[in-house]
């Protein structure tokens, strides 16, 4: 395609020298260092009062150190906000100042153009994440004084594959946005607003849905531990429809060994469990779905605004 490694150039050269991009990395930085440092300290003290204890480099990820959320918490609290301010204004703004009509007017063509804008956010997206996962396993590695194994070291990049892919699925959504709307702050408001509902009311949603369909006369048909297990399977599978709830199951799954289920479990087959930490393959098994599904929305959203640019009619000003 013409023109596709000069977009991709310049996109990451205007990204990685934008006061936006340097604003979203000190952020994404500080509440991560932060959110692991507390993490650390409450580990030190587990580890100063136990015996030695297994996969204790990932708990670094997972671990809420007092006030404080855990990493994993931030990043999917964070990680929305990161992809919406790369992907809100990336076509409308270029179109409102006349820029992107004097692009095309270049040997370049529309889908080099739309390309390599979002190569260029998932490279800056997996840039920013493999570098505050690097200073975050030093700043570990520094406060545990216990380095990674080769599996926990597999299993944080699985977790960073998750983190740009959960990222990406928000900047594609800007994108599309951006491309439908002629403002940045109406295609900003409503990613936003999508967002919002998806990860904050999505829950009453959900709480609807099965009061609908779990009705009180199953309830009669089955035990309480069984109705309760229904009602809680319904709930779940209403809140996978969120990509957040799809992020911090499988980011849970991986960064957990000991997690054998993502459903309810009667008392019955727990007691059939054996206790032991997974393997990395039967973990991948459990979040395959999961890293499918939110890889199926990114994609769904890049054909969307793909399909929509191509057919956009764009004029010189």
């Amino acid at each position: 395609m013409s023109g596709l490694a000069t977009i991709l150039r310049k996109e990451l050269t205007d990204q990685f020298r934008s006061k936006r991009y340097i604003i979203l990395f000190l952020l994404i930085l500080l509440s991560s260092g932060l959110a692991s440092y507390g993490a650390a300290q409450s580990i030190r003290d587990e580890l100063s009062r136990a015996t030695a204890s297994t996969f204790v480099f990932l708990r670094l990820f997972t671990t809420s150190g007092g006030v404080l959320p855990s990493f994993l918490s931030f990043m999917g609290f964070l990680g929305p906000i990161v992809g919406i301010a790369l992907g809100f204004d990336a076509i409308n703004s270029e179109q409102s100042s006349g820029t992107i009509s004097r692009v095309l007017s270049q040997p370049i063509y529309r889908d080099s153009l739309i390309n390599g804008k979002f190569l260029a956010a998932i490279t800056i997206i997996g840039v920013m994440f493999l570098s505050i996962f690097l200073i975050v396993g030093g700043l570990g590695l520094r406060l545990l004084g216990v380095p990674p194994s080769s599996e926990e070291i597999v299993r944080i990049l699985v977790f960073l594959v998750l983190c740009v892919v959960y990222v990406g699925f928000w900047m594609g959504l800007a994108i599309l946005f951006s491309i439908f709307f002629k403002r940045p702050a109406t295609s900003a408001l409503g990613v936003l607003a999508i967002w919002l509902f998806l990860s904050v009311f999505m829950f009453i949603v959900a709480n609807l849905v099965t009061t609908y369909v779990v009705s009180d006369k199953l309830g009669q048909q089955l035990t309480q531990e069984e109705f309760a297990a229904r009602q809680q399977s319904v709930r779940d599978n209403v809140m996978r429809i969120s990509p957040s709830t799809l992020f911090e199951e499988a980011s849970v799954t991986v960064l957990t060994p000991t997690v054998r289920s993502l459903g309810p479990l009667l008392s019955t087959q727990t007691t059939r469990l054996v206790p032991n930490p997974l393997s990395l393959g039967q973990s991948m098994g459990l979040v395959w779905p999961h890293l499918t599904g939110l890889i199926a929305l990114t994609a769904l959203c890049f054909g969307g605004s793909y399909v929509s640019f191509m057919r956009r009619e764009i004029r010189s000003t």
